[in-house]
Formats: structure tokens, sequence, C-alpha cells
């Protein structure tokens, strides 16, 4: 009896190591697709400018900062202890607008940048995954895996390739 149970424990593994070796597997390299695809060209434009735009905004505070702080290094020692610690206060309230500034527009993870940008690739996103989607199932690809992204691909046979694949479905709007 044991030896038919290790019969058929070894069939199923067995057909089961077969049916595994003909699952059909692909690839696409993200960062092709966001550099081609003229909707996330857009989309990082617009992130771009956003960014750009704090940055100045940014820089020209920090700027005005340093300024103020120049001129309050100047005229420090002629200042009574009075207008030292007014002065010296706005530019403590100054440095933290700053501080302030920079947290809420760029810090890691949490900042405002983040989430614009969540919000404009969005949709971006929504589009490339349903094009993978659509080709894999086309193509009877039963895995896809990101070449840019963390999963490690140490090696992919160009015949496993569907970026350019979905690259057309997304120019071409699914058709």
């Amino acid at each position: 009896m044991k030896k038919y149970i290790l019969i058929i424990a070894i069939l199923c593994a067995g057909s089961a190591f077969l049916s595994a070796q003909t699952q059909k597997l692909g690839y696409v390299d993200s960062q092709v697709i966001l550099a081609q695809f003229p909707e996330a060209i857009k989309a990082q434009g617009d992130l771009d400018a956003i960014s750009k735009s704090w940055s100045n905004h940014l820089d020209s505070m920090r700027a005005d900062y340093q300024q103020a702080l120049a001129n309050y290094q100047k005229k420090a020692a002629l200042m009574p202890d009075n207008q030292k610690q007014t002065a010296q206060q706005k530019l403590v309230n100054q440095e933290n607008e700053v501080v302030n500034y920079n947290r809420e527009k760029f810090a890691q993870g949490t900042g405002e940048i983040y989430k614009k940008q969540d919000e404009i690739f969005g949709p971006v996103k929504s589009k490339i995954y349903k094009a993978i989607k659509v080709v894999a199932i086309k193509e009877d690809v039963k895995f896809v895996f990101d070449k840019a992204g963390d999963v490690v691909l140490l090696y992919a046979d160009s015949s496993s390739d569907l970026t350019y694949k979905v690259l057309d479905y997304l120019k071409t709007g699914g058709n």
C-alpha cells in the first residue's frame, strides 16, 4: 500500500513539474514603455514642471533667508539687545518657513510631490497594466516580469519580450 501511495505522489509531483514547465513567461521593460509612451512622457513633463516651480520657490525662500542673515550679521554689532532679539526671532521664523516648505513639498514619501506623482501617473499606470494584461492574454503568457523593476531578471530570451507589443497596444488605443 505504501508503494502505491509513493508512486501516486511521484506521479503527481512529476505532472505538476511538467505543467509548470509548460507555463509561458514574458517580460516588459517598464523604463522603455515610460520613455516612449506619449501619455507617460506628458505626465513626467507635468510632474517636472510642478517640481521645478516648487524648487524655484524654495530657492527664492533660501536666498531671501541668506540675504536677511547676511544683513543681520552686518548690523548686529550696532543693534541694541531688544532689536537683536527681534531680528533673531525673525530669522528663526524665516528659517522655519524654509524648512517647513521643503518638508511639505519634498519630504521622502510624504511630500506633496509624491502625492502629485500618484495623481498624475495613476491613470497612465492603469493603462499600462491593462495593456500588459491584454497582450499577455493574447500571447498566452501566464507570468509577466518587469525587467526594469526590483525583480532580478538574469536572462531573458528576446522572444519573450512583450515591451513593444504593449507599447503598440497603448499607442493604437487597444486596436
